[in-house]
């Protein structure tokens, strides 16, 4: 298969995706953001606990 033929298939199939937006219903993006930022707080909170010398 050639450079330019499996290039041919990627766009092809990248528009074939691109319909649909690539949301999931389900998915809420403030939920996702707020577990984001939750674990990283939670993260922090544990980084600062074991380094108590400083």
């Amino acid at each position: 298969m050639s450079l330019h033929a499996t290039a041919a298939n990627l766009v092809t199939l990248a528009s074939e995706g691109a319909e649909h937006g690539g949301n999931h219903e389900s998915l809420s993006p403030y939920l996702t953001g707020f577990g984001a930022l939750g674990a990283l707080l939670l993260l922090l909170w544990i980084t600062t606990r074991f380094n108590r010398d400083r």
